[in-house]
């Protein structure tokens, strides 16, 4: 089974953090998590210098996700779909090359028969126009067109949640703490699995807290004429990034989380 289809048939809560670059995702895999996640505006940002490019190739995509694989080790990656799903046949051919460079689920903001063995979440953003009615029909949609999960992007609420989970029995709820927007209600994970939420993502956690840091080195350089002063992981810990993550989930090697 698609690894990202047994995550979401089970009974629990799996937090996805966005990786970036296979030194994002090699850290990732040593923190133990079970998949990561590659956004579109996480791939902007690292090719382009800017997070908020709208038209980011689907081809480009694929050729960021092609560099992780290798350091995943077997984590499964979802990544966002760029720009090559406009009809059913681009579709079909950007699937097919998702596929091969080691994507294994696919977050689409229209649903299409995806070819191979990826699974499909289809999100939409009709909350911010129609509310939850409108959002209820996307997904029931979204559904009836095989989608194996739905992401209803801006729903938070725990009400909001619990309508949508009735409306939709049996299919997987997908949510986005994303920082491009308002902050959300943090529920626990034992709610949230109450309510039918299957995956959390976590787009560009990592990836902001890396910029902040770097931002505050390369003004400590600038100011200071050193980076003493800036907390940064030990060299003998960052050597040790090639060492194989243990099978331990949640296992951080010595000096990981210095």
């Amino acid at each position: 089974m698609n690894a990202f289809r047994e995550l979401l048939s089970a009974g629990r809560v799996t937090h996805v953090p966005g990786v970036h670059d296979p030194l994002s995702a090699t850290l990732a895999v040593h923190a133990g998590h079970r998949a990561v996640y590659l956004a579109r505006a996480a791939v902007s940002a690292v090719l382009m210098g800017r997070p908020d490019v709208d038209y980011v190739p689907a081809t480009q995509i694929a050729d960021r996700a092609a560099t992780l694989r290798p350091v995943l080790g077997g984590v499964p990656l979802l990544a966002d779909a760029g720009i090559g799903f406009s009809d059913e046949r681009e579709a079909v051919w950007t699937a097919l090359s998702y596929e091969r460079a080691g994507i294994s689920g696919i977050v689409v903001p229209r649903m299409f028969d995806a070819p191979g063995d990826l699974a499909v979440i289809a999100r939409t953003t009709a909350y911010a126009v129609g509310g939850l009615d409108a959002v209820v029909a996307d997904c029931r949609a979204y559904a009836a067109a095989g989608a194996d999960a739905v992401l209803p992007a801006g729903v938070h609420a725990a009400a909001d949640l619990a309508r949508l989970r009735d409306a939709l029995p049996g299919v997987p709820l997908v949510l986005s703490r994303t920082e491009a927007g308002a902050a959300a209600p943090v529920l626990s994970d034992a709610e949230l699995a109450a309510l039918g939420v299957r995956l959390v993502l976590h787009p560009l956690a990592a990836l902001l807290a890396a910029v902040r840091a770097a931002s505050r080195t390369y003004r400590a350089i600038a100011q200071d004429g050193t980076a003493d002063t800036v907390d940064r992981m030990p060299w003998a810990a960052f050597t040790a990034l090639s060492e194989p993550p243990s099978p331990d989930a949640g296992y951080v090697p010595a000096g990981l989380d210095t």
